[in-house]
């Protein structure tokens, strides 16, 4: 997919569709208050995600995750992904969510403070546990 996705205006971090899964209140009421119609996720989100999915579960969660547009990886965001990992010193995986987010001027949706925080311009925490 290249281009913007106009119509979004978050990029859930796969801790936030964790969270939920998990029971914790939080992340399933702000899942639904702005869910699929406002958020997409990333092909980074989607793997971790169904990594951590029994065979029992993966048709039902696989069923949820396809609610949500999901961005693909494509040459311009390896490359910003690239700056961005050298630029904000995290893990590849979460410079690819970077990347995606600001290639497609989305907010970044996580909890995960300790490789993002809101100074960085782009990124959203909405509740912590």
């Amino acid at each position: 997919m290249s281009g913007k996705i106009s119509s979004k205006k978050y990029l859930i971090d796969s801790v936030i569709l964790i969270d939920h899964l998990n029971g914790f209140t939080k992340a399933t009421n702000w899942l639904k208050k702005n869910g699929a119609l406002n958020s997409a996720i990333s092909v980074v989100t989607r793997a971790e995600i169904l990594v951590g999915t029994s065979e029992e579960e993966r048709l039902k969660i696989t069923t949820w995750l396809n609610s949500f547009e999901c961005i693909i990886i494509d040459k311009e965001i390896a490359d910003l992904a690239a700056i961005s990992r050298n630029k904000f010193r995290i893990k590849l995986p979460d410079a690819f969510q970077v990347a995606i987010a600001l290639k497609n001027n989305l907010l970044l949706v996580t909890r995960n403070t300790k490789d993002f925080n809101k100074e960085m311009g782009f990124v959203k925490i909405p509740y912590k546990i």
